[in-house]
Formats: structure tokens, C-alpha cells, sequence
């Protein structure tokens, strides 16, 4: 598949993943999923979902390792300013040649466009949290959070191949 087609999945992703409401039982019930997909594929890895700021759910596997809390961080950041997925803006950025640096005067020690931190958004209101995780490759944590979103949304959303 090329980025455009990617692009054009996590857009219908973006816009089809959106809650009617969100409070931490949500985040808790999306956590503990998350941790369970995570333990499915033996993977260490670390979550973390926050709304508004404030931190609902944070958990590590084990085999995870202390410096995902900082991609987590990365992550988060750029979902936070774009209210986008870290790996929509990823895709973005390789298919332009940029980085976040060259496009977007942001550095790469607080900022990640990698996969795997994606908005927690309302219907009706937009962006209001977010839900991340480290520890697979970019596109897999990216998958991860899709398929938990799904389930707990109840709803099929394309997926990337």
C-alpha cells in the first residue's frame, strides 16, 4: 500500500473513531484492553490515556522498558498539537520529506510522529484526550490502539494492511 492510500485510511479512521462521551470507566475499560492486546501478542509495552490533561489510565507489561514513557510523551505531544494521529502526521511528513523540525519548527526531544498515539475525539467537539502506547513497531502500536477503539466504539473501521 502507498502512504496516499494509508492517508487515506487513518483519515476515515480519525473520522469514524469518535466517542459520544468519554470518562475515566471508558478509559479504564479502553486500558485494560489495550493491556490485554498487548499481553496477546507477548509484547512489553507501555499505555497511557489521559483526557483533558488529566491522567485516566497508565499501565506497563511486562518486558516493557522505561524509555517508552517518553515516546509515550513524544507521542502525545504531537497528538495534543495536531489533534491528529502521531502516525497520520508521520505519514505526512515522510510523503512531504520533512520532519516536524523542518515543517513545524518542533523538536525531536519533545515531539514523535510515530505510531501509536491517537485522539481521543467527541462527536460534535473534537480532540479532548488521547491514547497511546510504545513497545511494537510504529504501525503495529498504531493497529493496536485501532482495534481497541473499535471494540469499545462496537464499530468496523478500515484498518491498515
Amino acid at each position: 500500500m502507498s502512504i496516499v492510500d494509508d492517508l487515506g485510511i487513518l483519515e476515515q479512521q480519525e473520522h469514524l473513531l469518535r466517542f459520544t462521551s468519554f470518562n475515566p470507566e471508558t478509559a479504564w475499560e479502553l486500558g485494560c484492553y489495550l493491556r490485554t492486546l498487548l499481553m496477546d501478542c507477548r509484547a512489553g509495552g507501555t499505555i497511557e490515556i489521559e483526557l483533558a490533561g488529566h491522567l485516566l489510565f497508565a499501565c506497563a507489561t511486562p518486558t516493557s522498558n522505561r524509555g517508552q514513557v517518553d515516546w509515550i510523551r513524544r507521542k502525545r505531544n504531537v497528538v495534543h498539537h495536531f489533534g491528529r494521529s502521531s502516525y497520520a502526521i508521520g505519514l505526512i511528513l515522510e510523503s512531504n520529506n520533512e520532519t516536524l523540525q523542518s515543517r513545524h519548527c518542533l523538536k525531536a526531544s519533545d515531539y514523535a510522529a510515530q505510531g501509536g498515539g491517537f485522539p481521543i475525539l467527541l462527536q460534535g467537539t473534537g480532540a479532548v484526550g488521547s491514547v497511546v502506547i510504545s513497545g511494537l513497531p510504529q504501525r503495529d502500536d498504531h493497529s493496536l490502539v485501532i482495534s481497541a477503539l473499535a471494540k469499545i466504539l462496537d464499530m468496523d473501521v478500515p484498518r491498515l494492511s
